[in-house]
């Protein structure tokens, strides 16, 4: 998954960022910064996007 590519988020998760981006843009900030920072407060809230797949990065056995 290439860094923006937002495939891995939920119909949900996508609803969320679009409505706190909304949200920002009425306070008077840009388009880029607040769907920058409508998709960092998902993250925060969610923890990353929920479907499979992921970033190919191993975890070790333990």
């Amino acid at each position: 998954m290439a860094q923006g590519d937002k495939s891995k988020y939920t119909d949900k998760q996508q609803r969320k960022a679009a409505h706190i981006a909304d949200g920002y843009k009425k306070r008077g900030l840009g388009r880029k910064e607040a769907e920058a920072r409508a998709w960092a407060t998902v993250n925060t809230l969610d923890g990353g996007g929920k479907k499979p797949g992921g970033s190919g990065r191993a975890t070790k056995a333990k």
